[in-house]
């Protein structure tokens, strides 16, 4: 939870934009110092919630443009209105791409050093391995993605039945031909990105596409660009509808996470944006989270296989950024399941 005077404060920006730091703290109505108010300002500032501007006592502060990208929401709260109370941006966001996303940092000082922290844990852990350890434990964390990303999707499989299913092509009993398909399909393209690691470098529309028809292969689920408006439960956002416009703001998404060197920061938009523009009839949510593995691995990154993650929470967060388009809360996931991944595998 974002302590309450860090809240007020920046309530009180959002209110009164260009405001000095004496006037923040004189008008806030709490019983906080000037020394305070100083710290959580500076600390915002290098969140990249506020802008300072000026200098001395001619300094300002106003909400970032990436304020609404980054600011922490209570996710309990937000969803304890229905759909139609929610206040949403219905349609997709057009400048997100554009301008919003090339100009912000997605993470604080704070989590970047817990990031890189944890991929150099990874890095002298995976150099202590033989080969065939390695493999091993990439097939280790297969079965764990294969299994959560399809649970994610709604399968019943559990991770002991899919374990047999994918090492011994054991389907379980009452359970639907679909939804051995779906895990059998998770892990061949998990496969096809640890045999062909460069496959998607740099990223581009046509092995985004590719990964998909892995994905659905043998599915009753359309591949290609969808040329027809698609629903998303739970949620009144609506994608983007014309086929054109998909293709386009995919191209764009590649680009901006082509042009980006923040592995990070790569894996962490994928994830996000792919289900967000929902290129596909179906399928999006798991060719984003293979294609975003497939990044991580691409640079020598932990692959994460979100084992523990709580499928409702995925959702609510995904659909915060739907709606709102702040990603505060699957950042959140995407750090706790990067640790998890790390001290987990390898």
């Amino acid at each position: 939870m974002t302590d309450p005077r860090t809240s007020a404060i920046l309530d009180y920006l959002e209110k009164h934009p260009d405001s000095s730091s004496n006037q923040i703290q004189s008008e806030l109505g709490l019983d906080i110092s000037f020394a305070t108010v100083k710290r959580i300002l500076t600390q915002l500032v290098q969140n990249d919630l506020l802008i300072r501007t000026g200098q001395g006592k001619s300094t300002r502060y106003r909400i970032s443009d990436s304020y609404a990208l980054l600011c922490p929401v209570d996710l309990d709260a937000y969803f304890s209105r229905e759909i139609d109370e929610r206040d949403i941006q219905p349609g997709f966001n057009l400048v997100l791409i554009a301008k919003v996303l090339p100009n912000c940092s997605l993470f604080n000082p704070a989590e970047s050093e817990q990031l890189q922290t944890l991929q150099k844990r990874f890095e002298l852990n995976i150099a202590g391995l033989t080969e065939n350890e390695r493999l091993q434990e990439l097939e280790r964390l297969a079965i764990d993605l294969s299994w959560k990303s399809s649970q994610i999707e709604g399968n019943t499989y559990s991770l002991l039945e899919t374990e047999r299913l994918l090492k011994e092509k054991e389907t379980a009993a009452g359970k639907t031909r679909e939804e051995a398909v779906m895990l059998l399909n998770h892990k061949e393209a998990i496969d096809f990105i640890i045999a062909h690691p460069d496959y998607l470098s740099p990223l581009a529309v046509s092995g985004i596409e590719d990964i998909h028809a892995i994905l659905v292969r043998e599915l009753p689920i359309d591949r290609n660009i969808r040329r027809r408006r698609v629903g998303i439960s739970g949620t009144n956002y609506s994608p983007l509808d014309n086929e054109f416009q998909i293709r386009e703001t995919l191209m764009a998404m590649c680009n901006l996470i082509n042009q980006n060197s923040n592995v990070f920061e790569k894996a962490l938009l994928t994830l996000l944006l792919i289900s967000y523009i929902q290129p596909f009839a179906d399928g999006n949510k798991r060719t984003a989270r293979i294609v975003s593995n497939a990044l991580l691995m691409q640079h020598g990154y932990c692959p994460v296989s979100f084992r523990t993650v709580d499928s409702i929470a995925y959702k609510k967060a995904l659909l915060l950024f739907y709606e709102q388009n702040n990603l505060s809360a699957f950042k959140k996931i995407f750090i706790e399941q990067y640790a998890f991944a790390v001290a987990t595998y390898f």
